[in-house]
């Protein structure tokens, strides 16, 4: 695998612990600042307001510059956020700043992704999407423990510093390893970047990207008080599952990158089918404290299989812009995780037990399921007769996007 993927996953590591570790640092933040809980908690959703406002207005607004350029850009802009957050002389300044790292996220995600897959042979573009994802995935094992001890035993702002450091080096790592040839975007520009979005089956898949890892937040948001209450674990503890949960989330990863390459919807549905099986399983496996850690490893595997097959959908259904779709999947992304943890809210709200939230998302994983099932219908259903849009727009396949064939 070339060295790009690996400066990738450098800046996907930066990003994915900037994004999760704010949850272990808000009563520190509340206190420095002086807010409550609930204020520090705006700070999550500000990063995750950037990422949905951000994705597909800077993949389109970047369409015709040359994907390593963007790349270095958004990692800069990256970086400045995070040396924002850090210097925030108030709750304000740090909710802008906050906003302002959020913002190259997706976009980040969308053209590495495109230029990952450019970079391999196309039996092995799902691999290479999987691979810079993997520091997005180890984020959550090594990043987001360490950034949260630093922050505890060095104060918070000097998480933001750290991180801003790991986004100077994916910036030099990009400058060096991602090549200057073969990465400028589409010639069609802004206005045929949002055409391809006219798409069903882009909206289809997008779709199944909401339901899909809805599934996942509506249990994870909830998993500390499942462990605790349900489980017995002590709130010690809480730290270690979820570094378990990193690490199924990395190897689910890995997984789906390697049988996506073989059948991608075969994966997909799978990958759902077994998310579903695993969250209605959850008020059994919550009862000893074993099994509730292995529900927690299962959990991440059967969540993040999806992931690279799910991305690759996007990107064939939209092959005339891939890097907007695949930058609006990662808008897609949190959009699921704030709906997914608001429905699991409401679960538990009405009373319906502590693992609630886990059966709810069962329940999404198998309207993610259905939406899939139809996008493969409109799939099968061959081209759009002559006026319609669908395949119109997809048609237009440049050789740096081949699709995948499933």
């Amino acid at each position: 695998m070339p060295l790009a993927l690996l400066a990738l996953a450098v800046g996907a590591f930066g990003i994915g612990t900037t994004e999760f570790v704010m949850m272990g640092l808000l009563p520190d933040v509340a206190d420095d600042l002086h807010i409550s809980i609930p204020s520090a908690g705006h700070l999550v959703s500000a990063y995750a307001l950037g990422v949905v406002i951000g994705a597909p207005l800077l993949a389109a607004a970047t369409a015709r510059v040359s994907r390593r350029k963007v790349l270095i850009g958004l990692m800069v802009l990256f970086v400045a956020g995070n040396v924002l957050s850090a210097f925030a002389p108030d709750y304000h300044w740090l909710l802008a700043a906050r906003f302002l790292s959020g913002l190259p996220h997706g976009a980040f995600f969308g053209v590495g992704a495109v230029v990952a897959t450019n970079l391999v042979a196309p039996e092995r573009k799902a691999r290479s999407v999987s691979l810079m994802f993997l520091g997005l995935t180890v984020a959550n094992v090594v990043g987001v423990p360490v950034a949260t001890l630093m922050g505890q035993h060095m104060g918070w702002r000097s998480t933001f510093l750290g991180v801003s450091v790991i986004g100077l080096l994916a910036v030099v790592s990009l400058a060096l390893f991602v090549p200057r040839d073969g990465t400028h975007g589409p010639a069609a520009g802004l206005r045929g970047e949002l055409a391809a979005l006219r798409s069903l089956p882009v909206w289809l898949a997008l779709g199944t990207t909401v339901a899909g890892f809805g599934a996942l937040f509506a249990a994870y948001s909830y998993i500390t008080p499942m462990l605790t209450d349900a489980a017995g674990y002590a709130d010690s503890s809480v730290t270690l599952l979820l570094a378990l949960f990193g690490v199924g989330a990395t190897a689910g990863n890995l997984l789906g990158g390697r049988l996506a390459d073989r059948s991608m919807r075969g994966t997909l549905f799978g990958g759902l089918v077994s998310l579903a099986a695993v969250l209605a399983l959850f008020p059994v496996l919550m009862a000893t404290a074993w099994s509730a850690a292995l529900a927690v490893v299962l959990l991440g595997t059967a969540a993040f299989v999806t992931s690279s097959p799910l991305l690759l959908m996007v990107m064939e259904k939209a092959s005339s812009a891939p890097s907007l779709a695949s930058s609006a999947n990662q808008a897609a992304f949190n959009l699921a995780n704030a709906g997914g943890a608001w429905i699991g809210g409401l679960a538990l709200a009405a009373g319906l037990g502590v693992t609630s939230p886990a059966v709810v998302g069962a329940g999404l994983a198998v309207l993610g399921l259905g939406v899939a099932g139809v996008a493969y219908v409109v799939d099968k259903r061959g081209p759009v007769p002559a006026g319609g849009r669908e395949r119109v727009v997809a048609s237009h396949v440049p050789e740096h996007a081949e699709s995948v064939h499933h």
